[in-house]
């Protein structure tokens, strides 16, 4: 009975968790626009409005409906995006890939080089992405359980992020850019309407410590647009990356007729390489983003542009 009370006290306590949790697990239940209007209420506590969207999180969510271009199955793809971008942008800026497989049983680390990078071509980033660093202490019956699981994940059907979909999941090797023993600095440059606003700079992210991230305008401005922008010191400022004017240029070609796309690239002494695109950052359900940065994003996507129901300038919310 005890266990039974503290069930109900964590449900409680974390009602918004457990109400996400539950209707991802009841996903197959719904329509794509009412699981979204669902989980958007779960894990904002207000209403998704989709007839007048203005925030950034609320215009992700629209662009998941009504912006379906077949293309952005092949952009989100970490194996086939490769070929497209380097078609734009030319092979140097691709990361090297040093095997591909359709499951962790053909998986064959022998052909591999003592540090590499695995991960899955229908992934999100995050924990699915492995970075061996010494062959001799790469834990090969764990990364093939994490790859397993990454290749089973379907984020269409958990989020609605419709260009996976159709992904074909593939485990992927590729040669890992080594920053002096460290992952190098992630540059995430925010396009909006095919136009470059900003980067931010992942940091950390293979250290004993919490990732950081930073934000600047193109002239290397501090943009003050989420907490530790918020909280950084008068004149705080990053090392600046020798391939920023052209982070800038490749990122403007990528996006160009996208309402919104995110697209991520690394600095290895001023050598620039192309990581990734990401069309709804945290899915359109980021809870952390500043209030006033969420608004000031929302309003720089015009919907108007692109496919999908009309947009009702004075329509309250659904």
């Amino acid at each position: 009975m005890s266990k039974l009370f503290t069930a109900i006290k964590l449900i409680k306590e974390n009602k918004a968790d457990f109400c996400a949790s539950l209707l991802e697990n009841l996903n197959f239940l719904f329509s794509d626009k009412l699981y979204l209007q669902l989980l958007f209420r779960c894990k904002f506590g207000r209403k998704l409005n989709l007839k007048n969207p203005k925030s950034f999180n609320e215009k992700l969510q629209w662009l998941k409906l009504y912006n379906r271009d077949s293309i952005y199955t092949t952009l989100v793809d970490k194996y086939s995006v490769k070929n497209h971008v380097a078609k734009i942008l030319g092979e140097k800026c691709i990361v090297p890939t040093l095997g591909v497989w359709d499951d962790v049983e053909t998986l064959n680390i022998d052909m591999l080089p003592n540090q590499f990078v695995l991960k899955t071509t229908n992934g999100g980033g995050g924990g699915d992405v492995l970075i061996c660093k010494d062959k001799s202490q790469f834990d090969l019956e764990k990364a093939k359980k994490i790859l397993k699981r990454s290749l089973k994940k379907n984020i269409y059907k958990k989020l609605r992020e419709w260009p996976y979909k159709n992904v074909y999941p593939r485990i992927i090797a590729e040669k890992f850019l080594d920053d002096n023993g460290h992952v190098p600095v992630d540059y995430k440059v925010y396009c909006f309407n095919g136009e470059p606003y900003k980067v931010m700079l992942c940091l950390d992210r293979d250290k004993d410590e919490p990732t950081k991230f930073y934000s600047f305008d193109f002239n290397w401005n501090l943009l003050r647009h989420n907490i530790m922008g918020k909280m950084a010191p008068e004149g705080f400022t990053l090392p600046k990356p020798k391939s920023l004017e052209q982070m800038r240029d490749c990122a403007k070609l990528l996006s160009k007729e996208i309402p919104f796309v995110r697209v991520d690239f690394y600095d290895l002494n001023g050598h620039m390489y192309f990581g990734e695109m990401t069309f709804y950052p945290d899915s359109g359900f980021d809870s952390a983003i500043l209030p006033e940065i969420d608004q000031l994003y929302g309003s720089m996507i015009d919907l108007k542009r692109y496919s999908g129901p009309s947009i009702e300038p004075n329509h309250e919310n659904i």
